[in-house]
């Protein structure tokens, strides 16, 4: 089967953390490409992120909302877009239980926008063939709910159940998309990754925290005891997964991308901090700054990602280990304030 070739690309929330580490490596590795960037820039996207882009002047950014159908409509005509690579999503979960209505809103209304327009402008307008454009929604593992100790890994064909209004706005998202492709048979892909981690990434989230944290001689707040466990994959290879799936990916399927690399929140923050330690002397031991706090309601135990069907169908592996790709975190979070 030949590779679809994306040539005009809206890329949905790319300003976010994963989005702007997207945009660079796809753009160096397709200059016939140019990408048309759509992010609202709520608190997570920030235009620093997009600095220093190869070849700038295939990138266009607007400032927008992914639920203003006009806006989206006259970008897939403007620009004949052939691709849409959906990031944008509302994806904290103490936000979401703070205030779910904006994750149902982007993460649902927003995304069920993308799919309007896209089917309106792909199918009914240009007549495209599923040959000539694609639709790929990247997910999350936390539409699958929760492991115990001895489960294997989440699969393509695990069932949904989520337990957070962020993971059932996303588990929703991405019935969506499914339903598209079956009922109006547009072109879709999904990818469900487990936890991202690297460079541009939001200071709220757990490891920006805690590096913060050892920064600033602050407490490092870890939920409960510390046991949950997460997948971690580095955000570039999660990148380099999405763009083969987006490429060579079969058509309705969904793939998940993770790093079969199952870490406890206590043994993170432990390695955050003997890493700081040998960066920062004067002020170790960090660990002393571990601080246990109240869980949070509803709060997973265990997320872990079987990644056989992209291995085996798409040849991708993840490249960097958990310790190669903190260290290259922590070098680009603490380069700044040296």
């Amino acid at each position: 089967m030949a590779l679809f070739q994306p040539h005009n690309v809206l890329v949905t929330g790319g300003a976010g953390f994963i989005g702007a580490n997207f945009i660079p490596s796809f753009l160096s590795g397709r200059p016939e490409a140019r990408v048309v960037n759509l992010d609202a820039l709520t608190y997570a996207g920030q235009l620093e992120n997009l600095e220093g882009l190869p070849d700038p002047d295939r990138h266009q950014f607007v400032h927008g909302d992914i639920c203003d159908r006009a806006l989206v409509d006259s970008l897939l005509r403007k620009h004949e877009i052939d691709t849409v690579v959906h990031f944008a999503a509302e994806s904290h979960v103490d936000r979401s239980i703070s205030g779910p209505a904006a994750f149902v809103q982007t993460n649902l209304v927003g995304t069920f926008t993308l799919l309007e327009a896209a089917r309106q402008y792909w199918r009914e307008e240009r007549k495209l063939g599923p040959e000539a454009c694609r639709f790929h929604h990247i997910s999350t593992d936390e539409v699958y709910g929760t492991l115990g100790p001895d489960d294997p890994p989440f699969t393509e064909t695990t069932p949904y159940a989520p337990n957070s209004p962020y993971s059932a706005s996303k588990a929703g998202s991405d019935h969506l998309v499914r339903a598209y492709y079956h009922t109006y048979g547009l072109p879709v892909t999904t990818s469900n990754c487990s936890n991202n981690y690297g460079p541009r990434q939001n200071w709220e989230k757990f490891i920006p925290a805690i590096i913060r944290a050892c920064v600033e001689g602050r407490p490092i707040p870890v939920y409960g005891d510390g046991s949950n466990i997460r997948d971690w994959l580095y955000v570039d290879d999660h990148c380099r997964g999405i763009e083969a799936v987006i490429r060579g990916g079969r058509l309705g399927e969904s793939y998940n991308i993770g790093g079969r690399n199952e870490w406890s929140n206590i043994s993170i923050a432990r390695l955050i901090c003997r890493r700081m330690d040998e960066r920062r002397p004067a002020a170790a031991p960090h660990e002393r700054l571990i601080t246990f706090v109240t869980d949070r309601p509803g709060h997973d135990w265990r997320y872990a990602i079987d990644g056989q069907k992209i291995e085996t169908e798409l040849g991708w592996q993840p490249q960097e280990s958990f310790e190669t790709g903190m260290d290259l975190t922590l070098d680009w979070y603490l380069r700044p304030l040296q």
